[in-house]
């Protein structure tokens, strides 16, 4: 009966290993093949930000940052070739160039004096060493006012961070507990208004923060629109709000606590992974923002974000190196913030899918 019980809950026998190769590594190597193709992108990007600028435009170079080997000579540095012989293929300095034959030295051995080689030396490939350098994010630095613009950025993230959640937690609290006349539907036209791309609302958001409040070169119009909340977070605050009990504010209620301590005393201590996907959802939406910046603050260099500020120098500055060094340290940082809020982030998420 254990037997037959043990094969009926194991369709693969008893063989943990068994189950293991036929169910779990397959699911497995497909979840790494996945994770690979988003994460190769990315190792690219960080290896050709550590690339010599002379790299880039030599096509038998290496994957890897890497110089063509050299070897010094009589005082000066002669390039060293993958030269075929009889015994093999040697790694030697060319020294003097030829049509028919040429010249080279061993660097093993360079008291032997010049060895003469046949053949056309236009055919033979250069000898790589790995040599990775830090010089392009010190000309990231030195080019661009990376600094400012990295406190740009994490100052409009704060204060919009400030902005949003004040307001999104308060609309969709009442949303969430309040009957008000009409509220459900103004809720699903607050829902309504996230199918309205944002590029419609730029013209007139346009002509009345400059023409009208003459907000030009400054954080107003980005900052502004921020603390009157925000539908999709709205949205997210609300169904979360909504799944906790209401017999704990109830409670609450009989020891005459108002709406707002409610929702500070009970709301808000259950609703942290929300709250939490909510404000890494704007981090990241602020970080990689670059469109307002370039309509309210393009000829103003002092507030510049990172997002518009990398773009906007992009065409002054013609090394690739430097832009791919620049984007790696654009892109990871909200990738870090992600890694290590993903637990907050995954269960945000749940917890607003799930039914009151």
């Amino acid at each position: 009966m254990t037997t037959l019980k043990t094969r009926l809950l194991n369709k693969y026998g008893t063989s943990p290993r068994k189950r293991w190769i036929i169910e779990i590594l397959p699911f497995n190597l497909f979840v790494w093949l996945i994770a690979l193709l988003y994460i190769l992108p990315v190792l690219y990007m960080v290896v050709a930000a550590m690339m010599p600028t002379e790299q880039l435009g030599d096509r038998e170079a290496p994957l890897y940052p890497a110089v063509v080997k050299t070897f010094k000579y009589n005082g000066i540095d002669y390039k060293i070739y993958h030269v075929p012989t009889a015994d093999g293929l040697k790694e030697w300095a060319l020294i003097d160039r030829g049509l028919e034959k040429s010249n080279f030295i061993d660097p093993q051995n360079p008291e032997a004096g010049l060895i003469e080689w046949q053949g056309h030396w236009t055919e033979l490939t250069w000898v790589y060493q790995l040599s990775p350098t830090w010089d392009n994010f010190k000309i990231l630095f030195s080019s661009l006012p990376f600094p400012s613009m990295i406190l740009n950025t994490l100052m409009i993230v704060f204060i919009g961070e400030i902005g949003v959640l004040i307001s999104s937690v308060l609309v969709a609290y009442g949303f969430a507990r309040f009957s008000l006349p009409g509220g459900n539907l103004l809720f699903y036209i607050l829902i309504a208004t996230i199918l309205i791309p944002e590029k419609i609302t730029f013209i007139p958001s346009y002509y009345f923060f400059i023409r009208v409040l003459q907000w030009r070169d400054t954080l107003y119009p980005i900052l502004l629109p921020l603390y009157f909340g925000n539908a999709v977070y709205i949205f997210l605050l609300r169904q979360n709000f909504k799944s906790i009990s209401i017999e704990l504010e109830e409670a609450a209620m009989l020891d005459g606590a108002g709406p707002l301590h409610r929702l500070f005393s009970v709301i808000l201590p259950q609703s942290w992974p929300v709250i939490t996907t909510v404000a890494l959802l704007h981090f990241f939406y602020t970080w990689n923002e670059s469109r307002q910046a370039a309509v309210y603050l393009s000829t103003s260099s002092a507030f510049l974000p990172v997002s518009f500020g990398v773009q906007n120098y992009q065409s002054l500055i013609r090394i690739d190196n430097v832009i791919q060094a620049s984007s790696v340290v654009v892109l990871i940082v909200p990738v870090l913030v992600l890694f290590l809020a993903q637990r907050f982030f995954m269960q945000g998420l749940i917890i607003t899918g799930m039914e009151r």
